[in-house]
């Protein structure tokens, strides 16, 4: 059985042309908050709706598990996140299109119509994963 990631289109564009950055769909993005300081702004993974062995979730369960996700996918970075040389003397943890790990009550939630983005603070991203899949959430 494969896996869906159900990624809202504003955010399929923005992964598939990193360059246009945010002006890929001005309305859409402008909707979302973008990033100050050393703050990174985050998708948390969303739940398949049907399990391995063929029950429907809920929309309530699906999305109860979005926000009790700790993987996300990096939307966009702070323009001061990861400068600090004495902090992080290997460089950036993450850049705009990786999955990240992070603490389950880390960042500011922040509501959208499809779920939720949360804004973290660029030392709470815990490590990186190459599929949100790999990682389980509790539902």
């Amino acid at each position: 059985m494969t896996k869906t990631l159900y990624v809202p289109e504003h955010v399929l564009d923005k992964m598939k042309n990193p360059s246009k950055g945010i002006k890929a769909d001005r309305k859409e993005l402008e909707k979302l908050p973008q990033p100050v300081g050393w703050r990174i702004l985050v998708l948390p993974f969303k739940a398949e709706k049907k399990t391995k062995g063929g029950v429907i979730l809920t929309d309530k369960t699906i999305e109860d598990s979005q926000l009790t996700a700790s993987v996300a996918l990096v939307l966009a970075v702070g323009p001061d996140a990861y400068a600090d040389k004495e902090k992080f003397p290997n460089g950036p943890w993450c850049k705009q299109g990786d999955w990240v790990v992070f603490g389950r009550y880390a960042g500011s939630r922040i509501k959208i119509e499809d779920g939720e983005v949360r804004l973290l603070n660029d030392d709470e991203i815990l490590g990186t994963v190459d599929s949100p899949e790999d990682i389980l959430t509790i539902m």
